[in-house]
């Protein structure tokens, strides 16, 4: 049993026109946080490309954790987290927003957080942990 289910979520080959879009990915977040059951707090976006290469960092505050994305819009790749606890399920998450966005070829990792096995050894290699779900 584990308090949490982290999805580490790469995207590649994403459209340049989608990693430019960091308030459409935002309010994709939010919404598919909201239809999976998750309490949004707080959403916040941060364009780059001005000192640095074009993409963005928006993440969406949960009460029940959070949805990042951040963004390399020169080389098609988005790394996406969806983190929650208690009775959201970030799969549900990541659906919803697959549902709406087109990302790409997608990877999708899964950790368990805060698991209940007492194993020292285990909690100091949470690659060990780790399983891929797509």
């Amino acid at each position: 049993m584990a308090k949490g289910k982290h999805l580490l979520i790469d995207c590649r080959n994403v459209s340049r026109e989608l990693l430019l879009n960091d308030k459409l990915v935002l309010d994709v977040m939010a919404r598919a946080a909201t239809k999976a059951g998750s309490t949004v707090i707080s959403q916040m976006r941060y364009k780059f490309g001005y000192d640095s290469p074009p993409g963005f960092t928006a993440i969406v505050m949960l009460d029940e954790s959070h949805c990042s994305a951040h963004c390399y819009a020169d080389l098609g790749l988005m790394a996406m987290d969806v983190f929650t606890c208690g009775k959201t399920n970030p799969r549900d998450v990541l659906k919803y927003i697959r549902e709406e966005l087109d990302l790409g070829d997608v990877t999708v990792s899964e950790v368990e957080r805060f698991t209940e096995e007492h194993d020292m050894i285990e909690q100091f290699q949470p690659v060990s942990m780790m399983k891929r779900i797509a």
